[in-house]
């Protein structure tokens, strides 16, 4: 008998060295404050002048369903259900069902799309996903001056705002592109993974668009 007891303390050794608690990783995550909590979304924002009319650059952004040929780590798009606008005609909303994968991580959400033709593009997930707890795209579109100096210029001067309706009509002045990412992974884990390249995603997206655009209308007119 008096080798249960001597038992029972080898077992509790055992077992104890097995137990053990997960560590905080949000401790390592560059998407943290300093006081373990989330911190605000990241946000990027760029701009860049393409030498091809509003309506052509609208056109394509508006395809919600073309977004994996040109969108970096997008691999799968398809239009869920679109709502009728009847206070805004020309307008379009749908909810879009997006797959997004980078390294091992793949992740389906559904964002919805507004469409203001030749104006803008917003896409804002819909819901908090495993993935991402928040994920917001505004691509706008305005007309900018021949004499618009160099794309990386900060402030590249403007022509005056144009009625939307004439970008249908064959206007054919380059145009001002402004793209505005915010997004917040829901895992710390991937904000850390992930960090090291997507932090350059909105950069990616210009130059992936700028190819899209030379791919589908030619190089454009300077």
């Amino acid at each position: 008998m008096a080798l249960l007891p001597r038992l029972a303390r080898c077992t509790g050794t055992r077992l104890s060295r097995h137990i053990f608690t997960l560590p905080n990783l949000s401790s390592f995550s560059p998407f943290s404050s300093s006081d373990g909590g989330d911190s605000p979304p990241q946000t990027y924002h760029e701009r860049k002048i393409f030498p091809y009319s509003r309506k052509q650059l609208y056109e394509l952004v508006a395809d919600a369903t073309a977004y994996p040929h040109f969108l970096p780590f997008c691999t799968g798009a398809r239009v869920v259900r679109k709502y009728p606008q009847h206070d805004h005609p020309g307008r379009t909303v749908a909810d879009v069902e997006l797959t997004v994968g980078f390294m091992s991580f793949e992740e389906s959400y559904i964002s919805k799309v507004t469409c203001r033709p030749y104006e803008s593009v917003e896409a804002v997930a819909a819901s908090a996903t495993p993935l991402f707890k928040s994920l917001n795209t505004v691509w706008r579109f305005q007309p900018a001056s021949a004499q618009s100096p160099h794309p990386s210029a900060r402030f590249p001067s403007e022509a005056p705002p144009q009625d939307p309706r004439n970008a249908a009509q064959g206007d054919s002045r380059p145009t001002l592109v402004t793209l505005d990412l915010s997004f917040a992974f829901a895992n710390p884990v991937h904000a850390a993974v992930s960090a090291t390249f997507f932090g350059q995603v909105s950069k990616m997206m210009v130059k992936a668009f700028e190819e899209r655009c030379a791919e589908m209308y030619g190089p454009g007119k300077a």
